[in-house]
């Protein structure tokens, strides 16, 4: 054991700091190699060395470049050190973090962590969470507390009686929802197509003067950092107004919720500290390895009334069990790389690694719009959206950015105009690399023919 851990981390170390020294993206000659990982299965054993060798040899040079230092797709961060070495520590604990019982390191450790993260997202004292995949499990761990609480408030027990025959729920989205949170809601039997939808401005964000009237049991779901642009739903105007018509507020955070542990950042979020629920990803800004989502609900006995189980064989102790406020039973311990990152970096060292990127994510604006490009977003936290033209140029110049390899970006499309959408959320990322990968945006740009609003 001892020395196949020694090999692969030996192995994984020489990957990581190789990283910078080869593209971005794949070669397609890379991806094409991964086929030699499969044929019929195996009919006899091989040595772990080997395995671990042929994994790294045929795999590490078919990876994307996500955990290093100029990845801006989809707001994906790398890993900081310290988390990647708890990832595996905690790995070799093999600790399955659903009962106390079978983990009280694991348990401890999230009970710690989820207390350090009510506090630097600056929520309600006494909130409860949940340590769950990503934004869309945590999305749907959130709204099913709002479901269970607003359907108890008309003394229907969803939980034990379902849906069926249960009173109907008004959910309110804005237009610019993401889908993950849509998902989530047709997960909870909620609806896809069935929500009311809110018209949004020219940042994506809800528009208060559009609100619906409601009644009866409802859920308004605004969101902190929309993933085109930043922008952040007005919830000042908002959750009061859902509050006062009985209605239950959800925030879709996944990246934005961030804001608050930057003192210039922090406005952008101030009010939606008034929500009942929220969901975050911490394999985000926090930059743990994935997968870590976190939900949260202002009121922990109503997650755990929508989540718990139980079963003659679950010890019950007094202490916290997380799997009373989960969708899961069997989990891994994420709680251990959060609080790494949380201990490492402290208050100061989160604040700077947020306001870092989003001042990068500037530069990059501010780049490209003196070169002629336009900027079709205000630049409020780490997302910037380019125009280069018509759908055709930008795609030309994605392909052209990803097989260049400095760096990686992707496309969208926003309020029906072709883009590329850079994302900046790595602690890794430097001044330099910002300028570098700037450098190449615009050569690569120049030489595929890209639109510019005035001549360069």
């Amino acid at each position: 054991m001892n020395a196949l851990l020694s090999l692969a981390a030996e192995r994984a170390a020489r990957y990581l700091d190789t990283l910078d020294e080869r593209g971005v993206a794949p070669s397609t000659d890379d991806i094409a190699r991964l086929a030699d990982l499969g044929g019929p299965f195996p009919e006899v054993s091989s040595a772990p060395e080997t395995v671990i060798a042929q994994l790294d040899e045929l795999g590490s040079p078919a990876t994307v470049g996500t955990a290093g230092r100029r990845f801006f797709g989809f707001v994906i961060g790398g890993s900081l050190p310290v988390t990647v070495a708890a990832n595996w520590l905690a790995t070799a604990w093999d600790q399955n973090v659903g009962l106390w019982a079978a983990s009280p390191t694991g348990s401890a450790l999230e009970e710690i962590a989820l207390g350090w993260l009510v506090d630097a997202l600056n929520l309600p004292a006494g909130t409860g969470g949940a340590f769950v995949t990503g934004a869309t499990v945590a999305n749907f761990t959130a709204l099913a507390a709002a479901r269970h609480a607003v359907l108890a408030r008309q003394g229907w027990d969803v939980g034990a009686d379902g849906l069926f025959g249960a009173p109907e729920i008004t959910v309110v989205v804005g237009d610019e929802a993401h889908p993950s949170l849509l998902k989530s809601l047709g997960l909870l039997g909620l609806g896809k197509k069935r929500v009311v939808r809110v018209p949004t401005d020219d940042q994506g964000r809800m528009r208060a003067d559009a609100l619906p009237a409601l009644s009866g049991p409802a859920i308004v779901c605004v969101q902190a950092g929309n993933v085109n642009t930043g922008a952040f739903d007005p919830a000042g105007a908002i959750i009061p107004w859902a509050h006062d018509a009985g209605a239950w507020v959800h925030v879709d955070g996944a990246f934005g919720l961030w804001a608050a542990v930057a003192p210039d950042r922090a406005h952008l979020v101030a009010d939606f500290a008034d929500a009942d629920s929220w969901a975050t990803d911490a394999h985000k800004w926090l930059n743990v390895p994935y997968d870590s989502g976190l939900a949260f609900v202002r009121d922990p006995d109503i997650l755990r009334a929508a989540m718990i189980m139980s079963a003659d064989y679950l010890p019950k102790t007094e202490r916290r069990e997380p799997s009373e406020y989960t969708p899961e039973l069997s989990r891994r311990a994420r709680g251990v790389e959060i609080w790494a990152a949380i201990k490492t970096l402290g208050r100061a060292g989160l604040s700077d690694l947020v306001e870092r990127t989003c001042r990068q994510a500037q530069r990059f604006a501010d780049g490209l719009s003196a070169a002629g490009y336009p900027i079709l977003n205000d630049v409020v936290l780490n997302q910037v959206l380019v125009s280069f033209g018509d759908q055709d140029a930008v795609q030309r110049v994605v392909r052209g950015i990803q097989s260049d390899g400095t760096c990686w970006c992707g496309g969208t499309v926003w309020h029906g105009q072709p883009a590329v959408r850079i994302s900046v959320s790595s602690w890794a990322t430097t001044d330099e690399d910002v300028e570098r990968s700037l450098d190449a945006i615009l050569r690569v740009a120049a030489r595929e023919g890209a639109i510019t609003r005035r001549p360069v």
